[in-house]
């Protein structure tokens, strides 16, 4: 079953790709690898003798999406983010089991030939990471998990009244009005980029609502490698102060945590922020603390 309304409208997403692209101030280079769930499409950018980082990245987003966002990191790491299937419109169009995710990503690293590597996941791209963690504990050397999914909800009537209703209403008659409203509550600064392509994705994607299962300690507790945690303090999805308590209980290994002032799920769209967030990714990953 396809994940997208039309043909047309996978085509209008995959234009979006070089758009993201185009952000990224470092050389790419583009692979196809096998997997389980079909082709993937990874961005890989970086120092080819550089320490191996896999970035996985949110929901209707894709690899140039959030490679734009972490730009920094190619600067010191070799950077591997694959296209997740069923939330990118770069690889297969087939939308994986919940539980089919860590063994996807498991796919990627042996398809990529990392033996070992560090991981980062942003938002849904922290479940993949999580379930890839807990499918292969010693593959992964440090995680690091910015406003990961799959471990805390926000309040059911904020999600309803402040995503639900909105999203439902904007993907039923679109106006920039009803875009906007939806946007308020995900994102804490505007974006030239951002806004249009969540527009476009919300209606050219059929929406996955499966929400993705809480992480526990038991099927984790193989792994015994340093975790690094953000959360964001007025995050309606996955409230950012709870979000660190259950990730501190689900990973006793967790070293460092930061609570994200005055920001919503989507950090702000600037090179300040960026640059910050890089820095605070590469200064936990960096191999010599392994």
């Amino acid at each position: 079953m396809t994940i997208y309304q039309s043909p047309e409208a996978a085509d209008r997403l995959r234009s979006w790709y070089p758009k993201f692209l185009a952000r990224i101030d470092v050389p790419t280079t583009t692979r196809t690898v096998p997997t389980r769930y079909g082709d993937t499409n990874v961005l890989v950018a970086g120092p080819e003798d550089g320490p191996p980082v896999v970035l996985f990245h949110g929901a209707m987003a894709s690899s140039a999406h959030v490679l734009s966002e972490a730009k920094g990191l190619p600067h010191k790491f070799r950077v591997y983010a694959p296209d997740i299937p069923g939330h990118s419109p770069m690889s297969a169009d087939t939308r994986p089991p919940l539980d089919g995710y860590g063994p996807w990503g498991v796919d990627v690293l042996d398809a990529l030939g990392l033996a070992t590597t560090a991981m980062i996941g942003v938002s849904y791209g922290g479940f993949v990471a999580t379930r890839t963690v807990a499918a292969a504990p010693d593959r992964v050397t440090r995680l690091s998990l910015v406003v990961p999914a799959g471990f805390v909800s926000g309040p059911a009537w904020a999600g309803v009244t402040r995503l639900a209703i909105p999203m439902a209403m904007y993907r039923w008659s679109p106006t920039e009005a009803r875009l906007k409203r939806f946007l308020d509550a995900l994102f804490t600064s505007p974006d030239a980029l951002w806004e249009p392509w969540l527009g476009e994705a919300l209606l050219g994607f059929k929406m996955d609502f499966r929400a993705p299962p809480a992480a526990t300690a038991g099927e984790l507790k193989a792994f015994t490698r340093p975790v690094q945690v953000f959360g964001a303090d007025n995050d309606i999805n996955f409230p950012g102060a709870p979000l660190i308590e259950k990730a501190r209980k689900v990973f006793p290994n967790v070293v460092d945590s930061e609570l994200i002032a005055n920001c919503k799920h989507s950090p702000r769209f600037d090179d300040e922020f960026r640059t910050w967030l890089s820095d605070r990714l590469a200064g936990f990953l960096d191999p010599a603390k392994a």
